[in-house]
């Protein structure tokens, strides 16, 4: 009788371990399949691109929405504002900075005489000798 309960007691650990086994599979398949789902979902956002203001030599108003930055190692970065600026081109600009950068789709810029209030788009690396 012993020997029969042993081997049941045996049988029954035997199933259980094998229930656990699949369980714990199916969790592991299954916290795969999230991390993927969020990495797919949820892409890291891009770092934003910042110009030190001290590296800056001069900036060019193109129009009433485009502004390059001529850097002093002669790099022009453009940025197309987020919306078009009223007067920029007439009248240019001013900007205020926390840090020693300015980034993109974070600064504001102020235009001169009219005071409108405009933010910075993304810039961008134009080539080489696109502004004198």
């Amino acid at each position: 009788m012993r020997d029969a309960v042993a081997r049941d007691n045996s049988a029954l650990q035997c199933v259980t371990s094998k229930i656990w086994e699949t369980r714990l599979g199916t969790v592991k398949n299954l916290s795969l399949i999230l991390a993927v789902g969020i990495a797919t979902i949820a892409p890291a956002a891009a770092a934003p691109t910042c110009l030190y203001t001290y590296q800056i030599d001069r900036t060019k108003v193109v129009d009433s929405q485009t502004i390059d930055f001529r850097m002093r190692d002669g790099t022009v970065y453009r940025n197309v504002l987020q919306h078009k600026c009223t007067g920029l081109h007439f009248n240019g600009f001013v900007y205020r900075v926390q840090t020693d950068e300015i980034c993109d789709n974070l600064q504001s810029i102020r235009v001169l005489q009219t005071n409108d209030i405009c933010l910075l788009g993304a810039f961008t690396k134009l080539p080489a000798g696109t502004m004198k």
